[in-house]
């Protein structure tokens, strides 16, 4: 296929990539207003995001195993189809539970559209080219990361609008790229017989439920040390045990084992796993933290975080050229992982004050840590399957992704409400009686308004904020760092001259 011929057919892909990232950015800088609206507190404000997060982890490796078996075209449209349900619900949405059920609808789609833009990627191109294209993968992901919270403030901050629209954004893009994907991406369909790991997907989802569930709750409603947490992590350690089991007596295992004994994919999912914390721990708490911290409005907030897009924007698509034209791309995950640790590290120092060329420094650097590593983590692991597993591994990786996102955002969404209620608690002191009165009333577990409290209560509880989110980015620098050493240990493999259909056809590398 000529680069003109592979553009065409991913056109529609990348569109309804583009809508399923944006549905997860958009209502970034407008969760503070939602959850206030619908009157949820801290605990709704991260089950939003995890919600989301955790069907997208349950369903991808699912969506993968499909797209071995079974047309991925059809597959594509499917998933388009299930966000586009899902965002319609959330937009209707009147109180938290219904929109953390549709943010579950929305990410079953998404995990589809995530797994499978790189299926049909390995599909179609070779690993030596494919460092290109993965680069498109990336600056789609950046332009709607980007576009997504700008997009988002704006509607949250026009009156005749309102949040709820940014929920239905994304319905029109959806629609759009399934009609684009009828016209454009036509690949041959090897039908193979359907056997679905259902008992495998239920007990994966079920594990990951159980564990989420224990941190959301651990610290707020019961004890860390309780009778719940014994109960919970012995259930999750059980339903990983079962899990485990049924992999290795069915037929079409969800996520084969025997692909664990290739070290590069061992080590590339252990290194997902803790790059995901990192990215959407990011991504999330800049929000909180330049609207709650700083007073920003949702607008302003999608401005400031310009400098993470553009990192990951320009560490994508150069990373991507570089790689297609040298061969090499060990040292992309190496470099990347180097600069995540530092700007996240840095960041750890956040206070309500901080300089906002400090925080745009810091930013830049986690932007341009992502861009060089969560392709690249794809590319290496696609380069040592067969072509009957190219789906499968494909969506191991980003379930491990999806998985360290969501774990990482339930543990530090804990973290940070219980880091929050510590600061106030031991500067409250400082507030006069009156302050003190006006203080106590934004102790009831919502998300405050900071632009009807008074200046110095105000001051107070930005003050608390910032040093709380300043330090969730000091307990996820070990993180990255883990991710840093995964990669030290993954071994430099030529890349591939042949793609996946090229492969499946016979044939040899060049």
């Amino acid at each position: 296929m000529t680069h003109a011929q592979i553009m065409r057919a991913l056109s529609g892909l990348l569109l309804g990539l583009f809508a399923s990232i944006l549905s997860s950015t958009v209502v970034t800088n407008a969760l503070p207003r939602i959850i206030g609206d619908l009157g949820g507190g801290q605990s709704a404000y991260t089950w939003v995001v995890t919600s989301s997060l955790l069907a997208v982890t349950a369903s991808t490796p699912l969506w993968g195993k499909l797209a071995d078996q079974f047309s991925k075209k059809v597959l594509v449209q499917s998933a388009l189809s299930v966000y586009a349900l899902g965002s319609l619900v959330a937009g209707v949405a009147q109180n938290p539970g219904t929109l953390i059920a549709a943010r579950v609808i929305q990410g079953v789609g998404g995990g589809g559209l995530a797994a499978l833009s790189q299926v049909v990627l390995a599909a179609m191109i070779s690993p030596r080219e494919r460092g290109r294209y993965s680069g498109y993968l990336g600056a789609t992901f950046a332009v709607a990361t980007v576009g997504g919270p700008l997009l988002g403030g704006v509607i949250t901050d026009t009156s005749w609008l309102g949040w709820r629209w940014c929920l239905f954004v994304g319905i029109p893009f959806a629609v759009v790229a399934l009609v684009v994907l009828q016209r454009t991406l036509n690949l041959p369909v090897t039908r193979r017989a359907v056997k679905v790991d259902w008992a495998g997907a239920f007990f994966v989802t079920a594990a990951a439920c159980l564990l989420l569930i224990w941190i959301t709750f651990a610290g707020d409603r019961y004890a860390w040390l309780s009778w719940q947490t014994y109960v919970s992590v012995g259930g999750t350690l059980a339903l990983t045990l079962v899990f485990l089991y049924v992999e290795t007596r069915a037929s079409e295992p969800i996520i084969p084992l025997r692909l664990f004994r290739n070290r590069t994919i061992a080590l590339a999912s252990v290194a997902s796993l803790f790059t995901g914390t990192a990215l959407y721990v990011g991504a999330i708490y800049f929000s909180q933290y330049f609207q709650l911290a700083r007073g920003d409005s949702p607008t302003k907030s999608g401005l400031m975080t310009i400098p993470f897009i553009l990192g990951l924007f320009v560490a994508s698509l150069v990373s991507g050229r570089i790689i297609t034209r040298t061969g090499r791309w060990k040292v992309w995950l190496l470099a990347g992982g180097i600069l995540l640790t530092a700007g996240l590290g840095l960041l750890s120092m956040l206070r309500y004050d901080t300089s906002y060329g400090y925080v745009a420094a810091c930013m830049t650097l986690i932007g341009l840590g992502v861009g060089m590593t969560l392709q690249n983590l794809v590319l290496c692991t696609q380069n040592q399957v067969a072509p009957d597993d190219l789906g499968t591994a494909s969506s191991t990786i980003t379930f491990f992704r999806s998985l360290g996102g969501a774990v990482g955002v339930s543990v530090l969404g804990s973290l940070l409400t219980e880091r929050i209620g510590r600061y106030t608690r031991e500067t409250v002191a400082q507030l006069g009686p009156q302050d003190r009165a006006a203080a106590a009333k934004t102790s009831g577990g919502g998300l405050p308004d900071l632009g009807a409290l008074p200046a110095q209560v105000r001051t107070w509880l930005e003050s608390a904020y910032g040093h709380g989110i300043g330090d969730i980015f000091l307990y996820v620098t070990p993180v990255a760092l883990l991710s840093l050493l995964m990669t030290l240990f993954i071994k430099e493999v030529p890349l591939r001259t042949r793609s996946g259909l090229g492969r499946a056809a016979g044939g040899h590398d060049r």
